[in-house]
């Protein structure tokens, strides 16, 4: 596909001196000004100052100028809105309000995580020595942005725009919700939710397994208990271990490991998800109000609806 990573975005908070202390404990490296970085994508994330949160814009990474006049063929082919620019290509979704630009970026290039040694019945392979979960003390850091999932008051509309014009690939779909769908390996970068208002649901951040989602989460909580949102479980879209936490503004920030991974090579059926198994395949109750968060009235009020 000539999409091939989610590169980085751009989220509207009220006070970003307010919120930078959220994202530097969360793990990412503060730039300065409400820009942050992982440790193998450089910059990911920039916080911006407006009335109301949401998600203001998302990057796509292309390989060359080739793939980029395709895209504002189709663009124009389906009549929507655009800008081409040297390097990139930048439409709007209305109906969710994100600005996507699609600029021109090197592929990933992730030095894989040594794999711990583990026990189980039958199994002894670490014998003699303390399990290496159990043992570390590093500050965790996110390797890279994983996926967003935004509301949208017209799930249809934008999906026309990203799947059938920019190309995503749909992985798996949520009964009556929306689709997971994907602008590189990962199983999903983007999920487009049927809401009453625009809004940022969450944004979500790949650490190295599942030690690592606890241990960051646990120590996020353990500095405020308020951050907490829902967690530890594994989701069954996507097959990733997942903790969700609540930055000041409202969005939430997910840790995840182990997500699905999905090649052009593979055969890959996308399924449509309902009831318990659409959340997940194990963890606490979800709090009430983790679908449709409590501002989500307040926003459409605001004219986000």
């Amino acid at each position: 596909m000539p999409l091939h990573r989610l590169t980085r975005i751009t989220v509207a908070v009220p006070d970003v001196a307010a919120t930078v202390p959220f994202y530097t404990d969360f793990g990412l490296e503060h730039l300065g000004e409400g820009r942050f970085a992982t440790t193998d994508g450089a910059e990911q994330l920039e916080l911006v100052a407006r009335d109301h949160r949401g998600l203001i814009e998302i990057g796509v990474g292309c390989d060359d100028p080739d793939d980029l006049d395709k895209l504002s063929s189709h663009l124009t082919a389906a009549r929507i809105e655009h800008r081409r620019e040297p390097e990139a290509v930048i439409a709007l979704d209305e109906a969710s309000g994100v600005r996507v630009r699609i600029a021109i970026a090197p592929r990933y290039r992730q030095e894989p995580t040594p794999q711990p040694v583990a026990n189980s019945p039958g199994s002894d392979r670490r014998v003699n020595q303390r399990a290496d979960g159990a043992m570390r003390a590093a500050p965790v850091r996110p390797r890279r942005l994983g996926h967003v999932v935004v509301g949208s008051i017209d799930v249809a509309r934008s999906e026309h725009l990203f799947v059938d014009v920019l190309g995503f690939k749909v992985s798996d779909a949520i009964r009556n919700v929306g689709k997971f769908v994907r602008c590189s390996t990962d199983h999903h970068n983007l999920m487009v939710a049927a809401a009453p208002a625009r809004f940022l649901h969450h944004s979500s951040w790949q650490v190295d397994d599942v030690d690592e989602v606890g241990r960051a989460a646990a120590g996020m909580v353990a500095a405020d208990p308020t951050r907490h949102v829902w967690g530890l479980g594994r989701h069954n879209v996507g097959g990733n271990f997942f903790w969700y936490l609540r930055d000041p503004a409202g969005n939430y920030a997910e840790y995840y490991s182990d997500l699905d991974i999905i090649t052009e090579q593979l055969r890959w059926e996308p399924g449509e998800w309902g009831g318990r198994a659409s959340q997940c395949a194990w963890a606490p109750p979800p709090p009430a109000n983790f679908h449709l968060p409590d501002d989500v009235a307040e926003l459409m009020m605001k004219g986000e609806s």
